[in-house]
């Protein structure tokens, strides 16, 4: 027995906003860029296909946004032509050929006005569109058409998706479906608990709640919001929360906790799901995104309809520029255990400078290790069967988690058509601020839980040359913080939860000591720039040196740090220094700099210290040395607590001093 089931519908953005219309439907024609393997191996060639990829083919043709008649209804003019084969209203059909158990799909196009032609497109892994089926509208009125359409194709990547040109009038898309038959137990869609982890973002976080309630027909799928509040400053107090409550009732729930970072409030929203045992799903989600809700109802029916329990993420573009997507997928790269877009992707993708059907590398269906948290939908039963969140308070929580559950046979899917808007990365200084101490300390734990390579392959090696190069240039308190982050490391997995509670304070007493890490928001706060001689010949600092100059800088740095410092740069900077521009290569260069933060808001003086690059480059050798040798039995200590660490008893034993409060 089997019924129908919709997977997918046509639609548009919310309050017509004309920043994401790319992402909805396009006006403009496909351009295919060069075949790779066309191109061949010349590396010149290579680079320059590179460029090629990333050279935009808008001609500046635009929509207007009153042509957007509903949510899921568009009208296109007299004699134009648009194509719904775009980020949101395109069908992945690579993903769903490949984890789902769905064979065929039925594509359902409503149309109004005469004289109007419907075409239906596939694309194959290779990005090459083939016209499958055409029709016309016959009268005025409303007609709808149905295809029938295999995905036995699409084994490697491709699309479906449909063009729609208006004859002699206006014609409106009044909407279009995918649906599919399924199995009758699976007819019923699951519903998802929503976890969203804040701190002293309340306005962001109420009008994320406000957005979830005002899509109605997203409330079918909902058990229960929860948000995990950890600051002072709380979204109840928020101007928008009433309005929250209003629209949610009784699906929303608060619960205040101490500040146990993001994987705290997770693991919370984990605990009360499984120990609630009401939903299908746990959504992990941000409290500073702008959601599509329509990408929640796909994530929920994506998994539903999975082979196997499949945790569903999204994909996050960029909040200031929302045509630009971050990632088209996540792994962790195996030798040097870093998180990374697969090689073969384009991070950074601008939708509205260079189309879906324009862009050959997004046609292949991109398989990922992991998705972030931003939007991550994961099965209640994965959840119970491999434990909950790393107690890592920030960073390598999700990605340690996606690896955990593939490797009991849980696969992660980040699906396109469900996403967020969220700040980026590139906006962020946490390789330098004191999330340096997480990123060092998890990275390490997750690798030796996970890392298939003795010794964690190039880890040690590479966390070694990432601490030399912070050393030159100036940054103290990060290689401090990162020491201490393995020390940490090498004391076992019963810190983990121990310290969780104190990590902000803990890690803020570590690199206090520090002048490189006193920010100050005010530029007048610091020495004016003055140096005992000009630049050689009056060079241009900011120019990016080949490789080979930057060897021999690298080379020559231990001698430099050998110099006593000039005298005039222990009271005045020698320069100032964009965050952009604050490389290593360019800060070894200096006695002292003003150095600014990646996000805008402060900047610090650094000052170079041989004694202290001395002693740190003393520990550092040695503490690496020590990790190389002990990771074997490390890495036995850590798998054997895993299971420990991750259970629900343990979290509750964590989170009991804000439990009881809620019960």
């Amino acid at each position: 027995m089997s019924t129908r089931r919709m997977l997918q519908r046509q639609i548009m953005p919310l309050d017509r906003d004309f920043d994401v219309l790319a992402l909805y439907v396009d006006p403009e024609e496909a351009r295919l860029d060069a075949d790779k393997y066309e191109v061949g191996g010349n590396r010149a060639a290579k680079d320059l296909n590179n460029a090629a990829v990333r050279q935009s083919t808008s001609t500046g043709k635009s929509l207007h946004p009153d042509q957007i008649e509903s949510r899921t209804a568009l009208r296109v003019p007299q004699g134009e032509k648009l194509s719904f084969g775009t980020y949101f209203n395109a069908f992945p059909a690579s993903y769903w050929r490949r984890w789902t158990v769905v064979d065929a799909v039925r594509l359902s196009v409503t149309l109004r006005g005469e004289g109007a032609t419907l075409l239906v497109y596939k694309s194959m892994a290779r990005g090459h569109a083939q016209r499958v089926d055409s029709a016309e509208t016959s009268g005025s009125g409303a007609q709808t058409f149905t295809f029938d359409l295999t995905l036995k194709p699409f084994i490697d990547g491709g699309w479906y998706w449909y063009d729609v040109v208006a004859g002699d009038g206006d014609v409106v898309v009044e909407s279009a479906e995918w649906t599919a038959e399924v199995p009758e137990d699976r007819a019923q869609h699951g519903t998802t608990d929503i976890a969203i982890t804040t701190m002293n973002r309340p306005d962001f976080c109420a009008e994320l709640l406000v957005q979830l309630g005002e899509a109605e027909e997203l409330h079918p799928f909902l058990d229960t919001v929860m948000v995990m509040e950890q600051g002072t400053d709380k979204v109840t107090g928020s101007e928008h929360f009433a309005r929250a409550e209003e629209l949610l009732g009784s699906t929303l729930t608060v619960l205040e906790q101490g500040n146990l970072g993001g994987s705290g409030g997770y693991a919370r929203g984990q605990l009360e799901s499984v120990r609630r045992g009401s939903a299908t799903y746990s959504l992990m989600m941000d409290d500073d995104v702008v959601c599509e809700p329509e990408g929640i109802i796909r994530a929920v029916t994506f998994a539903d309809l999975a082979k196997r329990p499949t945790i569903v993420g999204g994909h996050m573009f960029n909040i200031y520029s929302r045509s630009r997507l971050h990632s088209f997928g996540e792994i962790v790269q195996p030798w040097k255990f870093w998180w990374e877009s697969p090689k073969d992707t384009f991070p950074d993708w601008d939708f509205a400078a260079r189309n879906l059907r324009s862009a050959r590398w997004l046609h292949k269906r991109v398989d990922v290790d992991f998705n972030g948290w931003f939007m991550c939908l994961i099965p209640r039963v994965v959840l119970e069967e491999v434990g909950l969140s790393l107690p890592l308070f920030l960073k390598w929580d999700d990605s340690e988690f996606g690896l955990r559950a593939r490797a009991h046979g849980f696969p992660t899917v980040t699906l396109p058509g469900a996403a967020v808007w969220h700040v980026p990365w590139t906006d962020k200084n946490d390789a330098v601020d004191w999330q340096s101490y997480l990123h060092q300390r998890n990275r390490f734990v997750a690798a030796l839980l996970h890392s298939t390579y003795p010794n964690g392959g190039r880890m040690v090696r590479e966390s070694r040359n990432h601490q030399i190069a912070h050393l030159v240039s100036m940054q103290y308190s990060t290689v401090e913080m990162r020491h201490q982050a393995l020390l940490d490391v090498l004391s076992g997995p019963a810190h983990l939860h121990q310290r969780l509670p104190e990590t902000l304070t803990y890690v803020n007493g570590i690199r206090k000591p520090f002048q490189d890490a006193k920010l100050e928001v005010d530029r007048d706060a610091f020495p004016p720039v003055r140096r005992e001689k000009p630049p050689r010949k009056g060079r241009d600092s900011a120019e990016v040196p080949s490789r080979v100059s930057q060897l021999v800088s690298a080379g020559l740095q231990p001698l430099r740090q050998l110099k006593k410092p000039r005298d005039l740069s222990r009271e005045f900077p020698e320069a100032e220094v964009r965050a952009m521009d604050a490389k290593w290569y360019r800060l070894a260069s200096y006695d002292s700099a003003i150095v600014s933060m990646n996000d805008g808001t402060s900047a610090a003086f650094y000052q170079r210290d041989p004694e202290k690059f001395r002693e740190l480059l003393s520990k550092t050798l040695k503490l690496h040395e020590q990790l190389k040798k002990e990771w074997p039995r490390l890495a036995q200590e850590y798998r054997a607590a895993l299971g420990d660490i991750t259970s629900p008893e343990t979290w509750e034993r964590t989170l009991s001093p804000w439990m009881g409060a809620d019960e």
